[in-house]
């Protein structure tokens, strides 16, 4: 691993000095690409840094001790630097087995979110809602963007279904554990007996892939304009600026709406519609490899239960690694990074052990 780590630190300090070379810095394209990669790099190194002065701390220490002092209290503070240095060590040693996991290649995306109400009529609705609100104010904490793509509300402040766009530096790998079914725990507003309804709501996250990353066959494609259906005013009833496209080999259809202008739904549509044609074949292709392990943290398939909300005790639990939150107002209110953190450990823990099979 040392040797690794010493080549990708060459590495590094190879792309620095290049990046500082006039015809590099000059350059947009090229510096831009450089910094890229530096960027990339740069946990390691930084790691592999710190590895090396507890490394040298460590080294001192001992040889002092070995060559020897009378004074007690000098040769205890020895001890005391090399216990401190080895243990930074091993520390240091444990973030780089995880650094140095092959990265996903989409963990950089922005994300595509579809939320669509399951069992449970208008209270599946309701939290359809509440889970996009949710989304978007954990984005809004990371400083991330979003935009609607196309969504169906009902009457009563539910949601249908929704997709939107979150943009943003490492939002999938962020929110790549969302994916399968939210299940929801609670009395509804409209249930005069204080009864507990249960209900579901679908998520999928995909990493949103340019036309350019996935090639779809035009000649493959249906597509329709109308006219937007919900608030707008006068526009929505005079402009056919709404998009339907129908990928007819898989009979895939994305509606776009939010837009007013055709053009930019049609390119939002089209973006959707390779994520959604990418993810179906990343899974196709992930099934038919039997030998590979399944994660801990589950498949991410829309149909599995992957968490609950239950209101009356004011638990979350995923069901994935076990874990029990007791700040459902938190969470709901997007404060979603210890949730996330655990499942990125879990998932990081359950790569090491499969690496080291």
């Amino acid at each position: 691993m040392l040797e690794k780590l010493k080549e990708i630190e060459e590495k590094f300090v190879d792309i620095e000095n290049r990046m500082a070379q006039p015809e590099v810095y000059s350059d947009v394209n090229a510096y831009a690409k450089l910094a890229k990669e530096q960027k990339e790099l740069f946990p390691v190194v930084e790691a592999y840094r710190r590895y090396r002065r507890s490394e040298e701390t460590a080294e001192e220490a001992r040889e002092l001790l070995e060559a020897g002092t009378d004074d007690p209290e000098f040769k205890e503070l020895l001890r005391e630097e090399f216990e401190e240095a080895r243990q930074q060590m091993e520390k240091v040693a444990d973030e780089l087995k995880v650094l140095l996991l092959p990265r996903d290649p989409n963990d950089e995306r922005n994300v595509i979110v579809e939320i669509r109400g399951g069992a449970g009529g208008d209270e599946a609705a309701l939290f359809a809602y509440d889970l996009y609100r949710m989304y978007n104010m954990y984005a809004e904490s990371r400083r991330w963007k979003t935009e609607i793509a196309n969504i169906n509300e009902t009457g009563i402040g539910g949601i249908k279904e929704v997709s939107f766009v979150i943009e943003g530096e490492g939002a999938y790998s962020r929110l790549k554990f969302e994916s399968g079914v939210h299940r929801v725990q609670r009395v509804p507003d409209t249930e005069a007996s204080g009864r507990i309804h249960t209900s579901t709501v679908t998520v999928a996250v995909l990493p949103e892939i340019d036309e350019v990353d996935f090639e779809i066959n035009p000649a493959d494609l249906q597509i329709d304009t109308y006219r937007a259906s919900g608030a707008g005013g006068q526009h929505v009833n005079k402009t056919e600026s709404a998009i339907r496209i129908t990928h007819i080999p898989t009979g895939t259809v994305v509606e776009c709406q939010d837009e007013r202008s055709q053009h930019k739904n049609r390119d939002r549509a089209m973006k959707i519609l390779a994520s959604r044609l990418y993810e179906a074949e990343r899974q196709k292709q992930e099934a038919e490899v039997a030998a590979e392990r399944k994660s801990q943290v589950g498949t991410g398939d829309r149909s599995e239960r992957i968490r609950t909300y239950n209101f009356p005790q004011g638990r979350v639990t995923d069901h994935r690694i076990g874990l029990t939150l007791y700040k459902i107002e938190q969470i709901m209110n997007g404060d979603m990074d210890e949730l996330i953190d655990a499942l990125l450990t879990a998932y990081q823990a359950e790569r090491m052990k499969a690496a080291a099979e």
